[in-house]
C-alpha cells in the first residue's frame, strides 16, 4: 500500500501573484529599485524577471535569503541560487520566476531590463497603502 504523502501543501498561485508576493518581500528587506518584467513567450526559462538593487554585499545576500525564505514558506518551487557569496550579482530561480540582485554598478553594466525591454514591465504595489507603479 503506498503511503500518502504528509508534506504540507499549497494551491499555485499564478506567476503575476507570486511575483508581487515575492516583490512586497524584497521591499520590506528594503531592497531598492525593484522592476517586475513580464517575458512569457520571449524568455525560454521563465515568465516573470524581477530585479532588484541592494547597497551591498550583505544587503544583496539578505534579499537572497528573503527570496528564498518567501519560496519555502510558500511552498514555491525553487532550483536554487548562484552568485550568493559574492553578493555582486545573484540569480534566484524559482522556476517561472527569475529574481536578480544587484548591486547597483553591476546592475547598469548587465542591464538586464534593457536586454529583456521586449518584456512588459508590471505595476507593482510595495508597501501598505502604496499605489502600483510603472516607473520604478
Amino acid at each position: 500500500m503506498k503511503k500518502k504523502s504528509t508534506l504540507p501543501t499549497t494551491p499555485s498561485l499564478p506567476t503575476e501573484q507570486k511575483s508581487q508576493l515575492m516583490a512586497a518581500s524584497l521591499y520590506e528587506k528594503q531592497g531598492e529599485d525593484i522592476v517586475v518584467l513580464d517575458v512569457t513567450g520571449i524568455c525560454p526559462i521563465a515568465e516573470h524577471i524581477i530585479v532588484v538593487s541592494a547597497r551591498g554585499q550583505r544587503h544583496a545576500q539578505s534579499l537572497a535569503d528573503a527570496a528564498l525564505h518567501l519560496a519555502k514558506e510558500k511552498n514555491f518551487v525553487s532550483f536554487g541560487m548562484e552568485g550568493y557569496d559574492t553578493g555582486s550579482w545573484i540569480l534566484v530561480d524559482l522556476n517561472d520566476i527569475i529574481v536578480h540582485v544587484f548591486q547597483e554598478d553591476l546592475r547598469k553594466f548587465y542591464n538586464i531590463e534593457g536586454l529583456w525591454s521586449e518584456g512588459k514591465r508590471l505595476p507593482v504595489a510595495l508597501g501598505a497603502g502604496s499605489e502600483p507603479s510603472l516607473e520604478q
